[in-house]
C-alpha cells in the first residue's frame, strides 16, 4: 500500500484543465537533459526538485546533478535507497523515500529561477501481462504526466514536492522556507483555471516529438521482430518436436497445445479428415479459461459450409464474427457456433501434396471479437505444413512396419512350406518307390502281399494327388480367378454331400475310423444361396479336420443357428483335443500347424483351414474358431447368405442334381476334390 498521495493526482486535481499525455523514457530523458542543460547555462542560482525511481536511475545522473549543485544551494534529490542512496546533506540534499511510497513509480524535474521555470511530472504506466517481450526494453517504457514551463503549474509542483522533502528530511524545514521565499512568486496556486502554457522553445518541442516518433517506430519495429521471433521460435520448436516422434497421436496433440499456447485462443482442436467425410472425432483440444470441451464429439463436416469451403480453395478461412457472417455461419453451423461460444472462427487445412490430411480450427470465444491477421494464419499454415508432412512420415513408417511383418510372415510362409512340403512329398514318394521296387525285383511275391504293396502305392499317390490339387486350389483362390456361381440350395444335402466325400477320402486313405458323426441341420430350413461346389468343399474340410483331431469315442457334431434372416451360421463342434485361445487366430494363416511342421501326431499341410477361408470370404461371409483350451474340444463356424425369396426361380432343384449336373458340365469329379 503507497503511504503518500501521487504528486501527479494531486498536480491533476489542481490543474483541472490540464491534459495529461504519453511519452517514453527515452523522450523523459532528453527532456530532462534538456532541462539540466539550461540549469548548467544560467548565470543565476535554481530551485531544482528532481525525483528518481530508483537509486540505480540516480547514479546514471549523479555527476551531472554535482555539477548542478554548484551553481545553486537549492538542489533536492529523490530516489528509493538500494545499497548506497540514504538521507544525506552532501553537495545536494538527498531524499530517501520509502519504496511503497507513489514516488517509486513516478519522475519529477522542477526548475525555478528568476528567468525561467519548467516542470515535468510523469507517473509510469503498468505494462498489461503478456505484453513483456523484447519490445518492452527499458527505454520503451510509457509515463503519462505533464511538461509545461508555465510558472504557476511549476510552483505548485514544486510546493508538493518541498512538503515530501519535509516527510522525510523534517530537519530541513528552515531551509525549505526559504527555498518558498525566495523563488515562489506568492500568487496561491491552489486551483490553476488555465491550462498549461507549451514550452517555449520550439525546438525543444520539435526535438521532443522527433523522440516520441522514433520511438514509437523502434517499438513497432521491435514487436514485429518479436512476433517473428516467437513464430519461428514456435514453428522450430514444434518441428523440432514432431521429428522425435512417429506417433500420429502424439504429433497432433504436441502441435494442438503449441498453437494454442502460441497464439493465445480461447480453444484450438485438430482432427483428422478427407475431403469427402460426413463427421469427424474431434481427438485433440487445447482450452483455456473455462470453455467448453469439444473433444470426443463429432464435428459436422458435409453440411459445414466453412469446411466445404476450405476444401473446395485448399486455404484457409477464417471468419472475425460469427453472429455476423449468414453465408458461412448458418443452419447447424450457426447453432454450434452458439453452443461452442464461437465468436471468431479460423479454419486452417492440413494438405499433403493437395491431399487433405485434417483440419487445424482455431475458436476465439470472449465477448470482443478479434480479426485474424495475415502473419498468425500464416504461422498456423506453417504449422500445418510440418504437421502433414509428419503424418505422411507416420503413416510412411507404419505401412513400412506393416511390409515388415508381411515380408517376416512369408518368410515364415516359405519355411513352412519347405518344411511340410518336403515331409509330405518325401514320405508317400518314398513308400511308392519302396513298393514298386518290391514288385519289380520280386517275381515270386505272393499274391496277397503284391495286393498290399498295390493299396498301398496307390494310397500314397492319391495322397500326393491331394496336396497338388490342393496347392491348385489355394492358388486359384488367392488369384482371384474363381468364377463363383450362386444357386439357391438346400443345406442339409450340402451337409450329406460333404459328409458322404470325406468318408470316401477317408476310405481311400486307409479307411481310418471316424468319430461318432451327428448332423443337426434340419431339412426345413430356408434355401441359403451360394456356389453348392465350394460351400460342399468348406463343409467337407472342416468335417475332417475335426474328425482328424477327436478319437474314435469322441463326437463331431453340425448345428445351424440363424443370425439374422440374411444369413445362417453352421458350427462343427468337435470333443477333440482343442486349441490354445491364443492361437484361434493364427490356424486359419496358411501352413499353420499348431504341432509344428516337422512333430505332429496328424498329417497334413496346414492349406485346409486357409482355402476354408479364402472360400468363405469369397462369398463375403466370415469364418471362425471358438475354444477353452486343450482338450476341451472346438468349434469351427462360418456363415452362410440366406436365398433371397424374392428372387426364386420357377424351379428349384435338389442340391444334388445341381452339383450332379455341374460337375458334367465342368468335367470334373468331386471325388477328386481335396479337403
Amino acid at each position: 500500500m503507497s503511504i503518500h498521495p501521487s504528486i501527479v493526482e494531486q498536480l491533476l486535481i489542481a490543474v483541472p484543465n490540464g491534459q495529461p499525455q504519453l511519452y517514453f523514457k527515452s523522450s523523459l530523458t532528453a527532456l530532462s537533459h534538456a532541462m539540466e542543460d539550461q540549469i548548467l547555462a544560467s548565470g543565476g542560482a535554481s530551485l531544482v526538485i528532481a525525483s528518481f525511481q530508483r537509486e540505480r536511475y540516480y547514479r546514471q545522473e549523479a555527476n551531472r546533478y554535482r555539477r548542478i549543485a554548484e551553481k545553486s544551494d537549492q538542489v533536492y534529490v529523490f530516489a528509493a535507497p538500494e545499497t548506497d542512496f540514504e538521507n544525506a546533506s552532501k553537495e545536494f540534499e538527498m531524499v530517501a523515500f520509502e519504496p511503497e511510497d507513489t514516488l517509486s513509480n513516478e519522475w519529477h524535474l522542477i526548475v525555478l529561477n528568476d528567468s525561467f521555470a519548467s516542470c515535468l511530472v510523469c507517473r509510469e504506466k503498468v505494462v498489461p501481462p503478456g505484453k513483456t517481450g523484447s519490445f518492452a526494453a527499458d527505454n520503451a517504457r510509457r509515463f503519462e504526466g505533464l511538461w509545461t514551463e508555465d510558472r504557476l503549474i511549476t510552483e505548485k509542483t514544486a510546493d508538493l514536492l518541498l512538503d515530501r522533502v519535509l516527510v522525510y528530511r523534517p530537519e530541513l524545514a528552515e531551509k525549505v522556507r526559504t527555498a518558498k521565499d525566495t523563488y515562489f512568486s506568492g500568487v496561491p496556486a491552489d486551483i490553476i483555471e488555465q491550462p498549461p502554457t507549451a514550452t517555449a522553445d520550439p525546438f525543444v518541442q520539435r526535438l521532443v516529438n522527433y523522440l516520441q516518433a522514433s520511438q514509437y517506430k523502434i517499438i513497432k519495429a521491435n514487436r514485429s521482430l518479436s512476433n517473428k521471433e516467437q513464430k519461428e521460435r514456435l514453428i522450430n520448436t514444434v518441428t523440432a518436436a514432431i521429428r522425435r516422434s512417429l506417433d500420429t497421436e502424439d504429433i497432433l496433440q504436441l502441435a494442438v497445445e503449441k498453437l494454442g499456447d502460441g497464439l493465445g485462443v480461447c480453444r484450438c482442436i485438430i482432427y483428422r479428415c478427407e475431403e469427402n467425410s460426413d463427421t469427424a472425432t474431434i481427438g485433440h483440444e487445447f482450452l483455456t479459461g473455462e470453455q467448453i470441451s469439444v473433444k470426443t464429439q463429432s464435428w459436422p463436416l458435409k453440411n459445414n459450409p466453412l469446411f466445404q469451403e476450405v476444401v473446395a480453395l485448399g486455404e484457409p478461412l477464417g471468419v472475425d464474427r460469427t453472429e455476423n457472417d449468414p453465408y458461412f455461419v448458418k443452419g447447424e453451423i450457426k447453432k454450434l457456433a452458439q453452443n461452442c461460444s464461437i465468436v471468431s472462427w479460423l479454419l486452417v487445412p492440413i494438405l499433403y501434396q493437395g491431399r487433405l490430411l485434417g483440419m487445424i480450427e482455431l475458436h476465439h470465444c470472449d465477448a470482443e471479437s478479434i480479426h485474424w491477421r495475415q502473419e498468425d494464419i500464416a504461422l498456423v499454415g506453417a504449422i500445418a505444413v510440418q504437421v502433414g508432412v509428419a503424418l505422411i512420415q507416420a503413416e510412411a513408417y507404419n505401412n513400412l512396419e506393416e511390409v515388415n511383418e508381411q515380408l517376416a510372415a512369408l518368410d515364415r510362409t516359405r519355411s513352412n512350406l519347405v518344411a511340410i512340403t518336403g515331409h509330405e512329398l518325401r514320405t508317400p514318394l518314398s513308400t511308392i518307390q519302396v513298393c514298386l521296387e518290391s514288385l519289380a525285383n520280386e517275381p515270386d511275391m505272393p499274391e496277397e502281399l503284391r495286393q498290399v504293396m498295390l493299396d498301398t502305392a496307390l494310397q500314397d499317390a492319391e495322397r500326393l494327388r491331394n496336396l497338388v490339387q490342393d496347392f491348385l486350389t489355394l492358388s486359384k483362390l488367392e488369384s482371384g480367378r474363381v468364377e463363383w456361381t450362386e444357386e439357391p440350395l438346400l443345406l442339409r444335402e450340402c451337409v450329406e454331400l460333404a459328409i458322404s466325400h470325406m468318408k470316401a477320402r477317408r476310405l481311400q486313405s486307409g479307411g481310418q475310423p471316424l468319430p461318432n458323426l451327428v448332423n443337426n441341420v434340419a431339412a426345413e430350413l430356408p434355401l441359403i444361396q451360394a456356389d453348392g461346389e465350394w460351400l460342399v468343399e468348406v463343409i467337407a474340410k472342416l468335417l475332417d479336420n475335426a474328425c482328424k483331431f477327436t478319437d474314435d469315442d469322441g463326437t463331431v457334431e453340425m448345428n445351424i443357428t440363424a443370425e439374422s434372416e440374411k444369413q445362417l451360421t453352421l458350427s462343427i463342434r468337435d470333443s477333440g483335443r482343442g486349441i490354445e485361445p491364443k492361437r484361434l487366430e493364427t490356424i486359419f494363416n496358411l501352413f499353420y500347424q499348431e504341432e509344428g511342421a516337422l512333430r505332429r501326431s496328424a498329417g497334413g499341410t496346414g492349406m485346409g483351414l486357409a482355402i476354408c477361408r479364402q472360400i468363405v470370404t469369397g462369398w463375403k461371409g466370415s469364418i471362425w474358431a471358438e475354444s477353452k483350451g486343450k482338450n476341451q474340444g472346438s468349434q469351427f463356424s462360418f456363415t452362410i447368405p440366406v436365398f433371397d425369396m424374392n428372387s426364386i426361380p420357377p424351379k428349384v432343384e435338389k442340391t444334388s442334381e445341381l452339383l450332379k449336373t455341374r460337375s458334367r458340365r465342368t468335367g470334373r469329379r468331386k471325388s477328386t476334390k481335396t479337403k
